[in-house]
Parts: C-alpha cells; structure tokens; sequence
C-alpha cells in the first residue's frame, strides 16, 4: 500500500492525528504504553515491536496497530526505520 492511500484510510478510520516519522538507526525503547491507539505503515527500514514477551518485526510495506494501553518496547533497524503513523486519541 502506498503512503498516500495508506494516509487516507487512517482517515476513514478516525486516527485523528497523522503524520511520517523517521527514526534512528538501532534506538532502544524499554517498556512503555501510550495513551493512544496506533496504525502504522513501515516505509523504510525495519522495527521490532515487543508485546507479551514475544517480538514482531515490522518491515518496509508492513502494517502494524497498537491498542491504547498496550505495553511494548521499540527497537528500530540497522539504518533506522520510518514510517507513517496514525493515533487515535480517546
């Protein structure tokens, strides 16, 4: 899916703040949880995702979603990842 359609159905799911990010290369996030829901589509790079003690790679084309309240930790890839990403705020 491209950014572009990607953006829109973000829209039409009510994520009511949408944008690109781009992050650095091999950055650890220990355990956390956002107030948030999370919609994100990979489109450069790679990031593994920790949930319940099992870890999910993301990868270029890859959707991932994140449940507010969801306890996780973030690894990003080699040279980094981006992606763009949907919140939906309560």
């Amino acid at each position: 899916m491209d950014p572009q359609t990607f953006t829109e159905q973000l829209n039409a799911e009510g994520f009511n703040e949408v944008f690109t990010t781009n992050l650095p290369a091999k950055k650890q996030l220990a355990a956390h949880a956002h107030t948030y829901a999370v919609k994100a589509l990979v489109t450069d790079g790679y990031v593994t995702l920790g949930v319940d003690g099992r870890l999910t790679t993301y990868r270029t084309g890859e959707v991932f979603t994140m449940a507010a309240g969801c306890e996780h930790t973030e690894l990003y890839g080699d040279t980094g990842v981006s992606y763009v990403v949907g919140r939906k705020h309560p």
